[in-house]
């Protein structure tokens, strides 16, 4: 990096979830396609991820999405979700926080009660509506791309934690998902040191041990986020998980298996969790499905119009949950700071 670069970001959370939407930074993404667009932010810029996501401009819970011009006619722009572990061709959170924030800040024009807004994502395009009162958005349903269950209850070896059953479900990117009795826990905030070890010895158990892509989009090929939840759905029972993120920097030694858990219900992992629960006989076409955060926070679904990905059989997820701008920053990268890519220490990462 030789060149100084001022970033501007509209600061926000989803349910509990921050996510930094960056709003100037589109010409360092290069490619006609979204697929070419994500390509090129993996391969090209993880040292504006680093720098964006790391100290000190950021902490280990950080999300931040690219809002770029858009490639389809119709659409009114691209993302490219940033995380720790990685870019993420879809985030139902930051999608959220993206439209909250397009809105609330005249990059999309508002329209009341309801403005209709459409996203092109690497995993295709998808629709939202946002419901709009007083100049704010209440809430935002994101018609997601369709989710799939690619194993249902296949057993695998996790170092340390034994042979466990493990749903593996693409709803926006790929999930690891599992009951959390299995690694012998409970869904609480106390937990969430042992809950974000567990994620990472399973997220690392399954991308070294397993083979799989998205048949669209073949790049999309790993585990980017644990789903670690309360079990099989029953009447009165409120369904809760514990969704974990981790760093990129997961191997087969168990002190790099860190993480942090999503603040939010996770958007894309509700949708995954609904597409498994539909495969498992759980979940009914149109049927509303709540899914609680550890926080205590909610995202409602459900789900519609099976289709085809590839060969295999998938359902069109719908989400909603609320966004809230928190702020808006101006961000420095000075190639002469001797950390112009941030940092990580091992007392919070």
């Amino acid at each position: 990096m030789a060149e100084k670069f001022v970033v501007e970001t509209i600061e926000a959370h989803a349910e509990g979830e921050g996510g930094r939407v960056i709003t100037n930074m589109a010409h360092l993404v290069k490619g006609a396609t979204m697929k070419e667009r994500f390509d090129y932010c993996v391969d090209n810029l993880d040292w504006f991820r680093w720098a964006m996501l790391h100290e000190p401009r950021g902490y280990p819970a950080l999300c931040g999405v690219f809002i770029l011009p858009p490639v389809n006619a119709g659409s009114d722009f691209g993302i490219i979700v940033l995380e720790q572990g990685g870019f993420t061709a879809m985030s139902g959170s930051n999608t959220m926080c993206s439209v909250t924030a397009a809105l609330e800040h005249g990059i999309v024009p508002m329209v009341e009660p309801e403005t209709t807004v459409t996203i092109d994502t690497a995993v295709g395009t998808i629709s939202v509506l946002a419901r709009c009162k007083d100049g704010k958005v209440v809430d935002v349903s994101i018609r997601n791309v369709p989710a799939f269950s690619v194993y249902i209850n296949r057993e695998i070896e996790v170092p340390e934690y034994g042979i466990i059953p493990v749903d593996l479900v693409f709803g926006g990117q790929f999930f690891a998902q599992t009951d959390i009795a299995n690694v012998g826990l409970e869904i609480s905030t106390e937990n969430a040191k042992a809950i974000t070890r567990a994620g990472a010895a399973i997220k690392y158990a399954v991308n070294t041990q397993w083979t799989f892509e998205h048949p669209l989009n073949p790049s999309i090929n790993s585990v980017g986020i644990t789903m670690l939840h309360n079990g099989d759905r029953a009447p009165g029972k409120q369904a809760q998980n514990s969704a974990v993120l981790t760093g990129d920097n997961i191997t087969a030694n168990p002190d790099s298996w860190k993480g942090m858990l999503d603040r939010s219900p996770c958007g894309t992992g509700t949708s995954a969790r609904m597409s498994g629960l539909y495969s498992r006989g759980q979940l009914e076409l149109g049927e509303e499905f709540s899914h609680m955060s550890t926080l205590g926070t909610k995202f409602y679904g459900s789900l519609s119009d099976p289709t085809k990905v590839g060969d295999y059989d998938a359902v069109t997820p719908t989400i909603r949950g609320s966004a809230w701008v928190t702020g808006t920053a101006t961000w420095v990268i000075d190639p002469t700071d001797p950390f112009p890519q941030g940092y990580t220490l091992g007392d919070i990462w």
